[in-house]
């Protein structure tokens, strides 16, 4: 897998294509269809990305032979790296690419001098929250946020020390 950031419109495009193959696919039984549009619409288009990118936040485009299969993006908070997004298309998922993403933001926190990486995670995300639990994640709280239209996050946050 070869982990590049994200500069190129075509990068970005491919990212939200990725983002609505994975939600869909993922998210729907977890939050139900209507709340994946609406947090596609809202933090996984072209425009809202471009405006994160705007903002400070890091995405990186994961590939494997040249072809999108994982997507990531980050923001430094204080002396921690938040981890906002990692996600994993299907077809790549038990290959080893989301350790390998996590040792990938591991390097990034250290060579910025950051002690931490954070995240929120569903609560209900098992399989998600598990594998942060195999890669050194803990459990430190839970977050609940309302994002609009009726709809909040139910989290977990999570955290990984160096």
């Amino acid at each position: 897998m070869h982990i590049r950031t994200v500069s190129t419109k075509s990068q970005i495009q491919a990212i939200e294509s990725l983002a609505h193959e994975i939600w869909h696919e993922h998210y729907t039984p977890i939050i139900g269809k209507a709340q994946v549009d609406y947090m596609l619409e809202k933090f996984q288009s072209v425009k809202s990305i471009e405006e994160q990118i705007d903002n400070g936040f890091l995405y990186f485009l994961c590939e494997h032979d040249n072809v999108p299969g994982g997507y990531m993006s980050v923001n430094i908070r204080g002396e921690e790296l938040f981890l906002s997004k990692i996600y994993v298309a299907s077809v790549n998922r038990r290959k080893g690419y989301g350790r390998e993403m996590v040792a990938f933001l591991e390097d990034l926190a250290r060579k910025k001098a950051l002690n931490k990486i954070s995240l929120t995670v569903n609560r209900y995300n098992t399989n998600s929250i598990h594998m942060y639990e195999k890669v050194g994640f803990s459990i430190c709280g839970s977050v609940i946020q309302d994002i609009g239209n009726g709809f909040v996050m139910d989290d977990y946050k999570m955290e990984k020390s160096l």
